[in-house]
């Protein structure tokens, strides 16, 4: 019954689409930031703080810490694997990692591609949408279809080298599938359990990530912190 429904809503949702126009990429942006908080406190997140643990099958788990401050174009994530802790930064035009070795770290810079994908990342994190157009993406409609029996509109978001597909819930607006084709690999994460952060947006809490390259689903549980005190030391080489 329930996803005789789902298939009903979406047929009617193409029906409006046949006989009209598609509604605007920005509509559904709006209609996403509307669901989680609005517009008004998304365009007041500065910075954020993640906290994130990674399983898969047949691969040891390990946990992240992700740092990121907007205005200064910083991010920097740190991997804690077995115990040893690998921390990637991009700060401005620049981007390295450190590799503990015994009590040190080494410091190596990271390739461009690498820094290209942690500049991506650090809004991909929340939604890769947030400030698009003067980030240079272009975004565009394709169209309502259905998938796993959920009605969800499909909008396509691209840049220089990557290209993201954006599926929204139709019922609830919110972002329940992406996409992302970069350096030949797809990968596509899908977002649930969306929870109230203390800021006052949602955010989803559980990801399911499964690329091209491996295959191996990975689960990922999050947790955010909106706008807290930023540790400058973090983006420190």
């Amino acid at each position: 019954m329930k996803k005789s429904l789902n298939i009903l809503v979406a047929l009617l949702l193409i029906s409006v689409y046949s006989f009209g126009q598609k509604v605007p990429a920005d509509s559904i942006f709006n209609n996403f930031y509307k669901a989680t908080g609005g517009k008004a406190l998304w365009d007041g997140v500065k910075s954020y703080t993640l906290k994130r643990s990674y399983s898969a099958p047949s691969a040891a788990p390990y946990d992240a810490n992700v740092t990121v401050s907007i205005p200064e174009k910083s991010m920097s994530k740190s991997k804690t694997i077995m115990r040893r802790s690998f921390v990637y930064t991009v700060k401005g035009n620049e981007g390295w990692i450190k590799v503990p070795v015994g009590q040190k770290s080494d410091v190596k810079d990271l390739s461009q591609a690498e820094q290209q994908s942690m500049r991506l990342e650090m809004y991909d994190a929340l939604v890769p949408f947030m400030n698009y157009k003067e980030r240079g993406l272009i975004a565009t409609t394709v169209g309502i279809e259905t998938l796993n029996g959920i009605p969800v509109t499909q909008v396509e978001l691209q840049g220089q080298g990557v290209k993201y597909n954006l599926y929204f819930d139709a019922k609830t607006n919110l972002l329940w599938r992406m996409r992302k084709n970069m350096g030949g690999v797809e990968t596509t994460t899908d977002f649930s359990n969306y929870s109230k952060s203390a800021y006052g947006i949602s955010l989803p809490t559980k990801l399911v990530e499964l690329n091209s390259s491996d295959k191996k689903p990975v689960t990922v549980v999050s947790t955010a912190v909106i706008n807290g005190q930023v540790n400058q030391e973090l983006f420190k080489r």
